[in-house]
């Protein structure tokens, strides 16, 4: 059934074209995402289809009834509204139920108005939906929901509009980056969350993980036009490959059967003018196949950079507090020359304050951190450059350098290291301002890297990068002859180039894990493992004292169980005096009654006399 069909859809920035006539249908319960480089229109994209009227051209349509949630990367909330009455903004019975409910038991003492709150919860039978808002806030981990929106972080604020869109369940979810902000437990329960989820969801994302195990279908975002492949990222990646391939070969042979025409044209005499035109025709449109030129993204760049001596960074007994909080513990750590260091730990547990010591922003509350004097520290942080107002991209690398220098004595202009960090010739005089999020990214890690760092680090480097370029930075960091220390929540680009991890636990713990990501997890797992096996043998013990406890006789239950005996033997010798009377024959006939009754009321006695002696006996 189909959700959504696109139509001749066209955009451009003045002169600029960003795309040009899409045509694509997206049907229910696809999981789609859309691929490109940084600047060719993704979240321009998602904002149109959003229905915000900017496109130049071409139609949207949706099917009747459908109901579309939008993740954009900035949020505008209410500042004085809860961040309960923000992912409950929309109208329902049982949203206004909730919002009743809640708040009643907020004020107890009106008891009229918690019953006839908790009777409307009955009556639109809220609670289910009532315990997925609190289990989505919670994963999420938004603690607080009752407090004001105004007193968020940009990060907490993105991490409520995405609760907002998961609780509203819409027939469509458009996410724009909805993994950014999270920590690795937070974009792990989203994946498996989003697997398992029954809405079509669009979505603009860097993640590879997350794309390779939600995705059905990848639309690539190319040349202004668009690609579809039907299949998660891997089978995007080898598709996309074989079609490079196809087209180099058609490149090929039209290079080929050019070079045949262009002999042919040459030799044509000029003043008869007989050439045939189809042919010539021919040979333009040949013209324009041969010509083509398949854009491959690489960085190859060989920086000259300082050599690292012997004494890198150390850190001695290093530790740091906020009031009583702990965020590092008595640290200890050599640095050796070459190593690539990954750091992971929930948000707000110490990363970055670590970075800020490492670097000299911020001062340890006690212990010492010494850098060597050969060592040029390079710090990719969270916040960014800030570039000047009406700055032009080369301006910016050209305020730090000229030429910068390579190995072997070489040197390269501004102008071509922008070109190998994927900024074309027609984009250096642009204005930084009108760059997209992630081509500002791109650009101020280049001001990083052309200060020569030999000790670099890394602060969330991939949050709104494209894969393209992410691939090819990975490229480049493998091949980083100096020290390497990253902090991201990009499961793919850890795996790819740390060798330890640094894991923060909290409470000042940091935990040194040899591997990369997945041994981080592997890690975790063997806790958790670990963890579940001795509350296993606390539970067993512990119920094994209840029962030894239970075994022990009180005093009341030994004076029972010494006195069973005697009164057991008593109705035995009884019961035998009366059979022997019984049997005599001398006895009349109401007599012969009563002991016949006698000795039912005997055997019953004995019998649960005996059952509780030998109850009582199994504790003795």
């Amino acid at each position: 059934m189909n959700y959504l069909s696109v139509e001749n859809l066209t955009k451009c920035f003045g002169a600029r074209v960003i795309f040009k006539d899409l045509t694509f249908g997206i049907d229910k319960g696809d999981k789609v995402a859309i691929v490109a480089k940084n600047g060719e229109g993704k979240s321009t994209l998602l904002k149109i289809l959003c229905g915000d009227g900017t496109e130049d051209s071409g139609r949207i349509v949706y099917r009747n009834d459908i109901r579309v949630d939008y993740l954009e990367q900035a949020e505008n909330f209410a500042p004085n509204k809860t961040i309960f009455e923000e992912v409950l903004t929309a109208e329902t019975k049982e949203t206004k139920a909730i919002l009743m409910y809640d708040k009643a038991i907020s004020n107890p003492e009106d008891t009229e108005a918690y019953e006839k709150a908790f009777e409307q919860m009955n009556v639109t039978n809220a609670w289910d939906y009532e315990v997925k808002v609190s289990t989505i806030l919670s994963r999420l981990k938004i603690e607080d929901k009752h407090q004001k929106i105004g007193e968020l972080s940009g990060g907490q604020k993105k991490r409520v509009a995405l609760a907002k869109v998961l609780i509203n369940e819409p027939d469509i979810m458009i996410l724009d980056e909805p993994t950014n902000h999270l920590d690795l437990d937070m974009i792990e329960w989203l994946e498996e969350y989003l697997s398992k989820s029954s809405s079509t969801i669009i979505m603009v994302t860097h993640d590879r993980y997350f794309l390779e195990v939600i995705c059905t279908v990848i639309f690539e975002m190319a040349d202004q036009s668009i690609f579809k492949y039907n299949g998660n990222f891997s089978y995007y990646l080898e598709k996309k490959a074989e079609r490079q391939e196809m087209l180099e070969a058609t490149i090929g042979k039209a290079k080929n059967l050019m070079r045949t025409e262009l002999d042919w044209i040459r030799r044509q005499p000029r003043a008869r003018g007989t050439k045939q035109k189809a042919r010539v025709d021919a040979f333009q449109d040949l013209k324009k196949v041969a010509t083509q030129k398949i854009q491959k993204d690489e960085l190859e760049i060989k920086i000259q950079m300082e050599r690292l001596g012997s004494k890198i960074v150390e850190i001695h007994r290093l530790g740091k507090q906020f009031g009583d909080k702990k965020i590092i513990n008595d640290l200890s750590y050599v640095f050796k020359r070459g190593e690539k260091l990954g750091i992971v730990g929930a948000n707000g547990s110490g990363k970055s304050t670590f970075l800020n010591m490492l670097t000299g922003r911020e001062e340890p509350t006690k212990g010492k951190i010494i850098v060597g004097d050969t060592v040029v520290m390079g710090y990719y942080h969270q916040d960014g450059m800030k570039f000047k107002e009406g700055q032009r991209v080369i301006e910016a690398i050209r305020d730090i350098a000229e030429y910068i220098p390579l190995t072997k004595g070489r040197k390269m202009s501004a102008a071509q290291f922008l070109e190998k960090f994927l900024f074309p010739r027609d984009m250096h005089f642009q204005y930084i301002e009108k760059l997209s999020g992630g081509e500002k990214k791109r650009l101020y890690l280049m001001t990083i890297l052309m200060k020569n760092p030999n000790f670099m680090i890394l602060d969330e480097p991939t949050n709104d990068l494209d894969i393209f370029t992410l691939s090819v930075l990975e490229d480049y960091l493998a091949e980083f002859e100096g020290c390497l220390i990253i902090v991201s929540h990009d499961r793919y680009f850890l795996d790819k180039l740390v060798d330890h991890t640094f894991y923060f636990r909290g409470d000042g713990e940091v935990k040194d894990i040899i591997g990369n990501y997945t041994a981080y997890r592997q890690f975790l797992k063997e806790e958790v493992s670990k963890e579940r096996k001795v509350q296993k043998e606390y539970k067993e013990t512990t119920e094994k004292q209840k029962e030894q406890e239970k075994k022990k006789l009180s005093y009341k239950e030994k004076q029972e169980f010494d006195a069973l005996e005697g009164e057991i033997a008593a109705l035995e010798q009884e019961r035998e005096e009366i059979t022997i009377k019984l049997n005599s024959g001398t006895e009349d006939s109401d007599t012969v009654n009563q002991i016949a009754i006698r000795l039912g009321e005997i055997g019953r006695l004995i019998e649960e006399k005996e059952m509780r002696w030998l109850e009582l006996s199994e504790y003795i």
